[in-house]
């Protein structure tokens, strides 16, 4: 191979005296590669005097120049994979030495590829192990070989050893690289084989390509798909009926072809077995040995008993064969039965007549001993009719039906007449082949389905099922959606169904508060000749989710605004505020609603029935309660999880509704009612107040003393001081007051006005006018009455007021006591 290998040379002279050569790897000692002297313009005859040599970094020279010549020739082959390993370009770089004058000049050789190595795999053999219950379709990923060769001569592709459970597919990474998958593309079955033994080849692409391949051994693991299958589907056995106890009567074999506890066998008496048998005879639940147990106490000849054998699989199978056990005289022959000819299966709707047997019955006692009677059971629909000597024809008695009995164990006994008589039995089993004569039968009228509202895309709502007593392609039922209508659209639109196992699925979320139910009608079809089918109705009934928050009704507010309640301010206790009104479009409890006040800014004021939503105070109002509150109400459903909404209601405390209303978008926190500047002001007041009430009763003593010394002397003020201190009394119409309401107008210092509760006694000039009644004066009147009886008593003035009782005078807020008031109020 060496001989045919060609030396590409590349020179690239550049200013700084670099030269560039390409030899291909393994390229044989020897071999030229240029001239040296030649490539660099230097005069091959004066290198050796100028004392050239050669530098390098590597361990091996793997050039030498001729020191006549200049010629360039290969040392020792390069190995390009073991110089560089990896790497996508190799190069050895070599630095010639001359002196006289001292030059230096750089060589470059690029060492290039050749196809000298074949994939390789890291391994010897790989392993896979897959469970044989996978679907088609299911990918491994095998391992990838290396080639230390590059480009074209590394790994191209993969191949794989045909095989009829797998095929070869290539994958692509994210950053380019291939790599291989095995794939599934038939089911497999350990039982038939446990172990696949494959080839998988990798190729470069070299010329010529090389190739290396590793084993593949896949190993089925097994799953419990096997139920155990008894030797025999009928064992029958003969014991003597004075046989004692622990007598082998037969032994019942099963194989399971699963492997582990899957294929670990167990025997024992089916349930239907009668309680009776099971007490007569035991079973090994090992080996399978049936034996005596006790006394064989039978009437019949012939015993029945079922042998079930189940594996110790996580989710047992089992099956079942039929034990005959005959129990047979110790003293004579009994009649021997011989089934001359069989036709079975028979078809269920075969006529009655229809000759399914021949049986030889013959008995080797001489004499009346060997005289035969023949017969079945009188309960099934066969019966034996006498044909020749020796002979009876098993024959059909009436219509058969396979679905209500698939197979028959026609027990033909045969009784000689001897004396005890020896009978004999022989069971024919009989198998009813099926015909398309069952459509299909669902398990109830009508299925209700529930299913919640908000439903996820494609979730499982219900699955149908019809059973067609009829078996295989008779007996295959397929479901179909009927074609019709919900709330005006395709019931298509809303569910879709499987048609093997009618799984029906749902095709959007359903909207409890849209849609409350639906029906629609599901067909189960065989798969008969002609097909037979049945249909059923499926009631689609959604429940309720909470899904929906209460919704404020009452109180509302317009352009987030707070709704305001208008309570006058001499409301009582349990005065009813507002009734807080909301509706939950959910049904149920989700739409059972509490109410609950979580924020007011007077927690002592309002409270909230959680049952009505009703707003109630809690108390009377008080003057020193704020004229405006704020409260926040939560209404919350008893959903899980509950859901709420929240109000906010502004309480105004007037006795008429204002033109403008209040702000209510504050914080609503109420002001702290004593803090150190309100504990100063109200120190400051008290203080004022007692030293303004100190005077007031001094003014009022020296009043008084004086005053009375007018009085009995006859000149109590001038007259122009009664003019200046008077009230003026104005009688209210009797539509807005009540008759002893009056309104008493200050003149002069006495510049308010206020309404007050009087009794009016008449003066010297007014005697015109009834005393104490002042319903009966005009409105409009103005009443001057002498100081001396006047005794005034406020009824409602300004919120906050001081008075003071000076010479019969009840004088209101900063007003003082005159010589001569007009007006005696009480």
């Amino acid at each position: 191979m060496r001989g045919y290998l060609m030396v590409f040379c590349l020179i690239c002279c550049t200013a700084d005296g670099q030269i560039v050569y390409s030899i291909a790897e393994e390229t044989e000692r020897g071999a030229s590669v240029g001239n040296i002297a030649k490539d660099l313009g230097i005069d091959a005859a004066t290198l050796s005097a100028r004392k050239f040599r050669m530098i390098t970094g590597s361990s091996k020279q793997y050039f030498n120049i001729n020191a006549s010549t200049g010629a360039l020739s290969v040392n020792e082959p390069i190995d390009r994979e073991q110089l560089c390993e990896l790497k996508s370009v190799c190069l050895l770089n070599y630095e010639l030495v001359l002196e006289n004058p001292l030059e230096l000049y750089r060589m470059e050789f690029k060492v290039l590829d050749i196809n000298d190595n074949s994939p390789s795999f890291p391994l010897s053999e790989y392993h896979v192990n897959m469970p044989e219950f996978l679907s088609p379709g299911a990918r491994f990923t095998l391992p990838n070989a290396q080639d230390l060769d590059e480009g074209a001569n590394s790994v191209q592709n993969y191949t794989l050893s045909p095989d009829e459970h797998f095929n070869l597919e290539m994958q692509i990474r994210g950053d380019g690289s291939k790599y291989p998958e095995l794939v599934l593309k038939k089911a497999l079955d350990r039982e038939q084989q446990a172990t696949h033994r494959l080839v998988l080849t990798a190729k470069d692409g070299g010329n010529p390509p090389k190739s290396g391949d590793v084993p593949v051994i896949v190993t089925v693991l097994d799953s419990n798909d096997n139920a155990p299958e008894f030797e025999h589907s009928v064992y029958r056995a003969s014991v003597l009926e004075n046989s004692p106890s622990g007598t082998l009567v037969v032994q019942v074999h099963a194989t399971d072809s699963d492997e582990g506890p899957n294929g670990e066998v167990r025997y024992s008496f089916s349930n239907t077995t009668s309680a009776d048998l099971q007490r007569m005879f035991s079973i090994h639940p090992h080996t399978g040995e049936v034996t005596v147990n006790g006394v064989l106490a039978v009437q019949r000849p012939l015993l029945e008993m079922l042998v079930e054998a189940r594996d110790n699989g996580a989710f047992g199978m089992s099956s079942t064969a039929k034990l005959l056990v005959e129990i047979t005289d110790v003293n004579n022959h009994g009649p021997e039965i011989t089934i001359t000819s069989l036709s079975s299966p028979v078809p269920e709707d075969a006529v009655p007549g229809t000759v399914i047997a021949l049986l030889s019955i013959l008995d080797k006692d001489p004499g009346e001993n060997g005289k035969v009677t023949c017969q079945i059971s009188e309960n099934l629909p066969f019966q034996l009719k006498p044909s020749l000597q020796n002979y009876y024809s098993l024959v059909t008695s009436e219509l058969l039906d396979r679905e209500l009995i698939s197979e028959y164990n026609i027990t033909i006994t045969a009784t000689d007449l001897g004396s005890p008589p020896l009978t004999t039995q022989k069971t024919v089993w009989v198998q009813i082949s099926d015909v398309n004569d069952n459509p299909p039968v669902f398990g109830a009228d009508a299925f209700d389905v529930f299913v919640e509202e908000n439903n996820p895309l494609g979730a499982f709502l219900y699955q149908v099922s019809a059973s067609d007593p009829d078996i295989g392609e008779n007996g295959r039922v397929s479901y179909t959606l009927r074609n019709s209508t919900v709330a005006g659209s395709a019931l298509t639109s809303f569910l879709s169904m499987n048609l093997a196992n009618g799984s029906i699925y749902a095709k959007r979320a359903f909207d409890f508060e849209q849609l409350r139910s639906f029906h629609f009608q599901v067909e189960a079809k065989d798969n008969g000749s002609p097909a037979l089918s049945a249909a059923i109705t499926v009631n689609v009934y959604i429940s309720d989710q909470n899904d929906n928050a209460p919704a404020i009704l009452y109180p509302t507010s317009q352009n987030g605004s707070v709704a305001v309640e208008v309570v006058p301010r001499l409301a009582d206790e349990d005065y009813l505020v507002t009734k807080v009104v909301a509706d939950d479009e959910d049904n149920a409890q989700n739409a059972w609603l509490s109410y609950h006040l979580v924020h007011s800014s007077d927690s002592t004021l309002f409270q909230l029935s959680p049952h009505t939503g009703e707003l109630r105070t809690t108390r009377s109002m008080r003057s020193t309660d704020f004229l405006k509150h704020k409260v926040v109400v939560v209404v919350r459903d008893h959903g899980d999880p509950p859901l709420s909404s929240t109000v906010t209601v502004g309480i105004l405390l007037a006795d008429t509704l204002p033109q403008a209303l209040p702000d209510f978008d504050d914080s609503g926190e109420t002001p702290p009612l004593l803090n150190t500047t309100n504990i100063y002001l109200i120190v400051s007041l008290a203080c004022v107040s007692f030293i303004f009430a100190a005077f007031i009763f001094f003014l009022a003593v020296v009043r008084l003393c004086r005053c009375r010394t007018c009085c009995c002397s006859g000149c109590c003020c001038p007259a122009e001081d009664y003019k200046k201190y008077c009230y003026s009394v104005h009688m209210l119409p009797s539509s807005h007051l009540p008759p002893d309401m009056l309104e008493v107008t200050g003149v002069g210092k006495l510049t308010h006005t206020y309404l007050y509760r009087a009794s009016v006694g008449l003066g010297p000039g007014n005697s015109s006018i009834p005393n104490g009644d002042a319903g009966n004066v005009p409105s409009g009147s103005r009443l001057q009455v002498p100081g001396p009886c006047i005794q005034v008593q406020q009824v409602q003035s300004d919120r906050l007021s001081a008075t003071v009782k000076f010479l019969g005078v009840h004088i209101s807020n900063q007003l003082l006591g005159v010589c001569r008031p007009v007006v005696c109020v009480w």
